[in-house]
């Protein structure tokens, strides 16, 4: 498999998951704001969308969006739980939580990262988030991961998207058990890995 990145984009938690698998891959940088490869790769020839995360398979097939591909990655070592079994209560809680941090949490970002938006509108957008933050923060009162079990590919992707708070001037001292979940999800081998990988730490 090829995962092809951007350092500390929302394909962070690909990369995450794909480490706590233990199965070989190869990480690909995109560079260029999605032109090319560390490789000088056209990235528009893997994939039109020209966004990571993208993973090419083994077969030669590439399959985008990380709503799509962090389930994937998790079935592929079902022993590992990063996805609860098909057919589950816990599987559609899953896809429950992929949806909402994608629409609610990871696109309420896009103005800091989005040239000409004024100040009130960055304003406007960490008002939204805080409410965000605050649904999360009694989602994770009494327990440790998202799912109420163990860590699954819905913390990878909210511990990613969460790292860009610095971006837009938010404190997640305001949201303490937000503060303390994002610390606990850092020090896991797999996450310290792939930050490390990404050049995010040292």
């Amino acid at each position: 498999m090829k995962l092809y990145y951007s350092p500390g984009a929302c394909s962070l938690a690909v990369h995450i998951a794909l480490l706590e698998t233990g199965l070989p891959f190869e990480a690909v940088k995109v560079e260029g704001r999605g032109q090319k490869t560390a490789g000088s790769e056209e990235y528009a020839k893997v994939t039109p969308k020209n966004y990571v995360p993208a993973l090419r398979l083994d077969g030669g097939e590439v399959l985008t969006e990380g709503t799509a591909i962090l389930p994937y990655v998790g079935d592929l070592k079902p022993d590992s739980d990063l996805a609860p079994a098909h057919g589950t209560l816990a599987r559609y809680r899953l896809h429950e939580w992929l949806g909402y941090i994608n629409s609610e949490v990871h696109k309420n970002f896009s103005p800091f990262f989005t040239p000409g938006v004024t100040d009130e509108q960055k304003a406007a957008t960490r008002a939204n988030l805080g409410k965000r933050f605050d649904f999360l923060t009694q989602s994770l009162e009494g327990r440790e991961h998202l799912l109420g079990g163990g860590f699954t590919v819905a913390d990878a992707y909210l511990f990613t998207v969460l790292g860009w708070c610095r971006y837009g001037g938010l404190d997640l001292a305001q949201w303490p058990t937000l503060q303390a979940y994002h610390q606990r999800i850092a020090h896991r081998p797999s996450v310290q890995a792939a930050m490390r990988a990404e050049g995010l730490i040292g």
